[in-house]
């Protein structure tokens, strides 16, 4: 495995950090040592050698997590960077095929339907940055009551013709429930379960096999619950698959593009509604279950 820079820079602050609490603590005993019989200054010693190593320790632990953040939004805007340039090049490349050789009808509307979905995949790329920096601004814009399974419906069968998915591929699981409404911006909660699915779709290998249920626990709550027979998730990653910019490292990934922001939309957008967003999987090749809940509007 190759160590980059930051992971030295990394091991460098925790050593050090490390060593200057042992030599803190072995300070602080020495103090205590010497001046165990004098009440004040052993209190006074004990209370600013404490300060002192848990400043070092919230110091040590800053530097590293701001050099982690660095690097997942370096590896962002690698991420952004693949997939805004690569529809882009081929849409390019398409136009200057046409434009330099004539092109049987068949092959030219072939052309078209490729350009179209790269201007999909491209669109989609910055509607997911754009999406990320609205939900951090934390502001509840358009709230109405939603139907949500009406929203449900919709992001599925959008998810199929993006996709070009079977029926079999991505269905509901059971019968979807009419008459769940919840407090919201219908907008964002469709951004937020097409994030589901999409999600589901690109871990899936070739053979997708995704069920979707609505499932409604108790009178004020409802959850939507996305099962994929997947790549599957190592337990450690289950909670750091939320973050922002965050990709699991997973051998059976890499292929997989993305922009490290759709999960993050997710739970944001769930927490900002007065729900949540969590994953569950038995580990790696053995598949997912994304689940989304969110408050009901219950009426009698």
């Amino acid at each position: 495995m190759r160590i980059t820079r930051r992971t030295k820079a990394m091991a460098f602050f925790i050593v050090l950090g490390t060593c200057l609490v042992a030599a803190a603590i072995a300070l602080n005993v020495t103090w205590i040592i010497f001046h165990w019989r004098q009440v004040v200054p052993l209190v006074l010693g004990i209370i600013l050698f404490g300060l002192l190593i848990a400043g070092l320790v919230i110091n040590t632990i800053f530097l590293v997590r701001e050099i982690r953040r660095n690097e997942q939004q370096d590896s962002f805007l690698n991420a952004i960077t693949h997939e805004l340039k690569t529809p882009i090049a081929s849409i390019r490349l398409y136009l200057q095929t046409l434009e330099s050789r004539p092109v049987e009808e068949t092959q030219r509307r072939e052309f078209y339907r490729i350009m179209l979905e790269d201007t999909d995949r491209l669109l989609g790329s910055v509607e997911q940055v754009l999406k990320a920096s609205q939900v951090r601004q934390g502001a509840r814009q358009n709230w109405q009551e939603v139907d949500f399974g009406a929203v449900v419906r919709d992001a599925l069968e959008l998810a199929r013709l993006r996709q070009h998915l079977s029926d079999e591929a991505l269905h509901f699981g059971s019968a979807l429930t009419d008459g769940i409404t919840v407090m919201g911006n219908a907008e964002e909660l469709r951004t937020a379960v097409f994030n589901l699915f999409d999600n589901a779709i690109k871990y899936s290998g070739d053979k997708k096999k995704i069920v979707v249920d609505i499932l409604a626990p108790n009178i004020d709550t409802v959850s939507l619950r996305v099962c994929d027979r997947g790549v599957g998730i190592q337990p450690k990653e289950l909670k750091r698959i939320f973050k922002r910019f965050y990709r699991a490292p997973n051998s059976l990934t890499r292929d997989v593009k993305g922009t490290g922001l759709g999960l993050f939309i997710v739970r944001s957008i769930a927490r900002r509604h007065g729900g949540d967003a969590y994953a569950e999987s038995q580990g790696i090749g053995l598949g997912s279950t994304f689940t989304m809940r969110l408050p009901r509007i219950y009426r009698a």
